[in-house]
């Protein structure tokens, strides 16, 4: 495993300005969202909006150093703009270079990422850069699908193969892991309605730590850890989550869940856990 390692997640909302300058819409804000859904149903048969009028309103990101050290953040709308958001999140890579992972980056965070920040004219070379910048990024960039620079988990588990894409909530669920947890439903428009930004967080971070896990069963499978490796791993996140108090439910569920499958029952079985 090249370290560090960043996995991350973005939630959004449908940005209904921008739709509304699309589509040359004069409606009241309330109709809005809703006649923005029918012309997309008349689009494509489905009510997921265009990439470029997702509005980012959280990006919470896990952290692993080169000592295997842990660290949670998330920047969301309660305290910062979009335009905030994106530069804290993007001034990383300026700073850092790290394996970058995901569930579904490459088609849907990275590209929301890229077309956010081009609404707002930041630049992010470090992030978006091909080779015409820093030549050694020509083949070994953030964008490559076939490379690990960025390891988009539902990606690669496919095999690139665009049909045997899985959902993250199930992959989780079949490896003995938490998986979304409550009611599965989607609640972020309502969360961020009703200003409950703590709950917010704790959503994508809760995508962000399964993905995680998920990344290390990969490298496991991949030889790029060691069993022992693998567990140690396991163990460092069990004992960073007992101290993060947000994550109470996501530790609860997980020492269930981790009963369902031979091998998940290990994860568990330390007397201080």
């Amino acid at each position: 495993m090249r370290l560090p390692v960043l996995i991350f997640d973005i939630e959004t909302l449908t940005d209904l300005k921008s739709g509304a300058h699309l589509y040359g819409l004069d409606l009241p804000e309330a109709d809005l969202e809703q006649a923005l859904i029918k012309l997309r149903r008349q689009e494509s048969g489905m009510d997921f909006q265009r990439l470029a009028l997702h509005e980012i309103v959280c990006i919470s990101g896990l952290w692993i150093d080169a000592q295997g050290g842990i660290k949670m953040f998330s920047f969301s709308r309660e305290q910062h703009t979009e335009a905030e958001i994106l530069k804290k999140f993007l001034s990383i890579f300026d700073k850092r270079h790290p394996t970058l992972v995901s569930w579904n980056g490459s088609q849907f965070d990275l590209p929301v990422i890229l077309f956010r920040a081009m609404y707002h004219g930041l630049s992010a070379p470090a992030l978006f850069d091909q080779g015409e910048i820093n030549q050694q990024k020509r083949y070994n960039n953030y964008q490559n699908r076939y490379h690990h620079r960025h390891v988009d988990l539902m990606d690669v588990i496919a095999m690139f193969n665009g049909r045997q894409f899985q959902k993250l909530d199930d992959v989780a669920h079949l490896l003995g892991y938490p998986g979304k947890r409550g009611d599965g439903a989607y609640h972020v428009p309502e969360y961020v309605r009703q200003q409950e930004w703590q709950k917010l967080t704790s959503y994508c971070e809760g995508d962000v730590l399964n993905t995680w896990l998920i990344y290390l069963r990969w490298s496991l499978l991949k030889g790029q850890l060691s069993l022992n490796d693998y567990r140690e791993a396991v163990q460092r996140t069990i004992e960073f989550l007992s101290t993060q108090p947000q994550h109470a439910d996501f530790l609860a569920v997980w020492r269930e869940t981790s009963q369902r499958t031979e091998f998940t029952a290990a994860d568990f079985l330390s007397p201080t856990l």
